[in-house]
C-alpha cells in the first residue's frame, strides 16, 4: 500500500511516502525550488518521493493531507469576528488567498496528481500529523506524546498516549494561547524572522541574563502548573494584525522593535534569556503532567518548539522521563510524514512493531540520492576539475588532513537529510579545536551572526568524555554542557561585558573552542557506525590524527537559502564561499584548481548580507 503524505500553505511544505508502513522518502519542496521555507504545494517534492519509489499517482492508495483546512478556516473567522472591526487589513489580506485556494485543497490534490489518480484523500488534524510523526518512527512501543507549536487549527498543544499502533488524544491548549507564538513574539522583537529565526533567539540567550522572567510572568503570560498558559492578548497583535507585538509590548520593555540586521541591543540579549526561561519551565510543567496523565515512563515530542533543543536537553536532564525520542522534522514538514504513519497505523489499523532502542526514522537520510555516475555527469557537463578517489579510505585521509589543515569542507554524501539539520549527508565541516574557527564559519562561510554556535558531530562512543550527556543525541536535538575537565576557565563571568558580542564569541573556553557556547554547552550530535558509516569512519579518522573525535558539523547552506540538494547547489555553495574543498561522493574538488568564472558574483552573496 502506498501513502503519500502532504504538507503546504503555512510554511515549510513537504512531501512523505510510506510504503507498506516502511517510510520510503520524504523531502521538504525549499529543497528543489531553493526558495527557503516554500509554503506552495510541494510538487518537486511529491515527484521525488513517487520517482524514489518508481511508482506513479495511479499507483497511490491514498494522499493524506497535515491539517484540516476547514477547522483551520473556522478559527480564522471567528478570531477576526470576536476582534472586529480591528483587523480588517489582515482579514482582508488573508481572504482571497483562502478563497481561492487554501479552502479547496481536496480539488489541488486531485488536480495536482492528475487523471490516472484514482485513490482516497484523506485529512488529518495538525497535532494529529505532529502525534504521528513523534511517536510512529519512535522505538518505544509505549509513551506519553507531548506536541507543542504556533497552532495548527485550535490546538497548540497536545498531550497524547501513544501504545502499540495507536494514539490517545488527552489534552490540547488552544489558540490564541500558544507557547511557539509567544516565543515567536520575543523573535519578532528582538529583530529576528518568525518561524526562522527561532533558532537565533535561542542561540542569543546565554549572553543575556533572564532579568525580565519575572516581568513575562506578571504581564504578559500566566502559567498553570499544567504547563497550560493564559496569554494577555493586549500585548500581541497576532490575532488581528500584521505583526507579532503590540504597542503596549513594547512599552512595556521601554523600546521599539529592533530594527533586523541593526546591532544588537543587550536588551535583546537579556529578552532571549529571559524567553528562554519561560520556554524552559513551561516545558517541564506539560511534560511533568504528560507523565501524570499516561504515567509513562518515555516521551515524544515533536512540533515547532520541540526543535528548541535547549529546553530539550533540560527535559531529558529533569529526569521526569528515562527516555526521550524527539523527531527530527518536528516542525510542519515533518506533518507530511506523520500525517501518513497516522494513517496507516491509527486509522487503517496496521500493526506496529518496537524494540525500544531503535526508531524508524532511518536516520532521517529520506531524501535525495546521487551516486556515482550522475556526479560524473555533472562534474563532466561543467567541466570541473576534480580528483576521483576509489578508495574510502584513502579519500577519507585527504578530508582528514585537510580538516587537520584548519580547511573548511563541503561534505556531499548519499540521501539528503529530512528536517533543518545537517546530519552528516549535506554538511560543511571545520576543526572544533580551532579558536577562530566559529567566527571565519560564521562570517565567511555562512554569511550569518558572529554569535551564532557551531555544532560538534561526535563519534558515539567518544561523546561521554566530552560532553554531560546520558545516551545519545543522533538527530542533533539536545543541548549538553562540556564537561569541566574540558573547560578553560577565565574567570570571566558569561554576561559581563554583554553588549560586546564579538569579544564574548572570541573567548576561548575549552579545548574545542568553536563548538563551546558561551555558557559552555553545546549542540551535540552522536554518530555511530550503523547510523553513519562513512561519516562516522571520517570522525574516527580526524581522532587519529588529532586526538580529536569530533568536527564541527553545520548546514551545507549560506543565510537565507535551503540546505543544498543537488551537486549543482552543493558547487554553486562552495564557490560562493571561503570553503577550501568539496567532497561529492567519491569525488574532491580544491577551491585552488577551479576556474574563476565558475565562482559567479561572489560580491552579491557578501552585499546581501549586513554582517555584525
Amino acid at each position: 500500500m502506498n501513502i503519500l503524505g502532504i504538507s503546504a500553505f503555512y510554511h515549510d511544505s513537504a512531501a512523505a511516502l510510506v510504503v507498506d508502513g516502511v517510510i520510503s522518502a520524504a523531502a521538504q519542496e525549499e529543497r528543489f525550488t531553493r526558495f527557503k521555507q516554500d509554503s506552495g504545494f510541494p510538487a518537486h517534492a511529491v515527484n521525488y518521493c513517487l520517482d524514489s519509489a518508481n511508482i506513479s499517482p495511479a499507483e497511490l492508495d491514498y494522499v493524506v493531507f497535515y491539517d484540516k483546512p476547514l477547522l483551520k478556516f473556522e478559527r480564522l473567522i471567528e478570531t477576526y469576528l470576536h476582534f472586529a472591526p480591528r483587523g480588517f487589513n489582515s482579514f482582508s489580506r488573508a481572504m482571497p488567498l483562502w478563497l481561492k485556494q487554501k479552502l479547496f485543497i481536496r480539488k489541488e490534490i486531485k488536480k495536482r496528481m492528475g487523471k490516472d489518480f484514482r485513490g482516497r484523500i484523506v485529512f488529518t488534524e495538525h497535532h494529529e500529523s505532529h502525534a504521528g510523526s513523534a511517536f510512529f518512527p519512535s522505538p518505544f512501543d509505549e509513551a506519553a506524546v507531548l506536541t507543542v507549536d504556533g497552532v495548527g487549527e485550535w490546538a497548540t498543544a497536545s498531550i497524547a498516549h501513544g501504545s502499540g499502533n495507536q494514539l490517545r488524544m488527552l489534552r490540547e491548549m488552544r489558540f490564541p494561547h500558544s507557547l511557539g507564538l509567544l516565543y515567536s513574539a520575543f523573535t519578532y522583537y528582538t529583530g529576528f524572522k518568525v518561524n526562522s529565526g527561532e533558532y537565533k533567539l535561542m542561540g542569543l540567550a546565554p549572553y543575556g541574563k533572564p532579568i525580565y522572567a519575572d516581568i513575562i510572568r506578571e504581564k504578559i503570560v500566566k502559567i498553570g502548573n499544567d504547563g497550560s498558559i493564559m496569554m494577555d492578548q493586549r500585548y500581541f497583535d497576532y490575532c488581528c494584525g500584521l505583526t507579532m507585538t503590540s504597542s503596549r509590548f513594547h512599552d512595556l520593555f521601554g523600546a521599539p522593535p529592533r530594527p533586523p540586521e541593526s546591532r544588537i541591543r543587550r536588551l535583546d540579549m537579556d529578552l532571549a534569556a529571559s524567553i528562554q526561561a519561560i520556554t524552559e519551565e513551561i516545558m517541564l510543567k506539560m511534560a511533568s503532567h504528560a507523565r501524570e496523565l499516561t504515567g509513562c515512563t518515555r516521551l515524544c515530542l515533536a512540533g515547532g518548539v520541540a526543535l528548541n533543543c535547549v529546553a530539550n536537553g533540560k527535559l531529558l536532564r529533569s529526569g521526569i522521563f528515562e527516555d526521550i525520542w524527539i523527531q527530527p522534522a518536528s516542525g510542519d514538514a515533518g506533518g507530511a510524514l506523520g500525517a501518513a504513519l497516522f494513517l496507516w497505523y491509527q486509522l487503517l489499523g496496521n500493526p506496529r512493531c518496537s524494540d525500544n532502542h531503535n526508531d524508524w526514522q532511518q536516520g532521517s537520510f529520506l531524501g535525495p540520492e546521487f551516486d556515482t555516475d550522475a556526479i560524473d555527469a555533472f562534474l563532466k557537463t561543467q567541466e570541473l576539475r576534480s580528483h576521483f578517489f576509489e578508495q574510502e579510505d584513502v579519500l577519507l585521509e585527504e578530508v582528514a588532513r585537510g580538516l587537520e589543515r584548519q580547511q573548511v569542507i563541503g561534505w556531499f554524501q548519499g540521501r539528503m537529510e529530512f528536517g533543518p539539520r545537517a546530519l552528516g549527508n549535506r554538511s560543511i565541516l571545520g576543526d572544533p579545536r580551532n579558536t577562530e574557527m566559529q567566527s571565519k564559519m560564521n562570517l565567511k562561510i555562512k554569511y550569518r551572526e558572529s554569535f551564532r554556535p557551531f555544532a560538534p558531530a561526535v563519534a558515539a562512543e567518544d561523546a561521554a568524555a566530552y560532553f554531560e550527556l546520558d545516551g545519545q543525541s543522533p538527530y542533533m536535538l539536545l543541548v549538553a554542557d562540556v564537561r569541566r575537565e574540558r573547560r578553560l576557565e577565565s574567570g570571566e563571568d558569561a554576561g559581563d561585558n554583554a553588549d560586546d558580542l564579538i569579544r564574548q564569541v572570541n573567548r576561548v573556553r575549552s579545548d574545542i573552542p568553536a563548538v563551546t557556547h558561551v555558557d559552555y554547552s553545546a549542540r551535540v550530535q552522536t554518530v555511530a557506525e550503523n547510523g553513519n558509516r562513512r561519516f562516522y569512519r571520517l570522525l574516527r579518522r580526524f581522532k587519529e590524527l588529532t586526538g580529536c573525535p569530533m568536527v564541527i558539523n553545520t548546514s551545507f547552506n549560506i543565510r537565507g537559502e535551503p540546505i543544498v540538494c543537488t551537486p549543482a547547489d552543493a558547487f554553486r555553495c562552495f564557490m560562493n564561499t571561503d570553503m577550501d574543498m568539496l567532497v561529492l561522493g567519491n569525488h574532491i574538488l580544491y577551491k585552488n584548481e577551479q576556474d574563476a568564472k565558475a565562482a559567479g558574483d561572489v560580491e552579491k552573496y557578501k552585499q546581501s548580507f549586513k554582517l555584525d
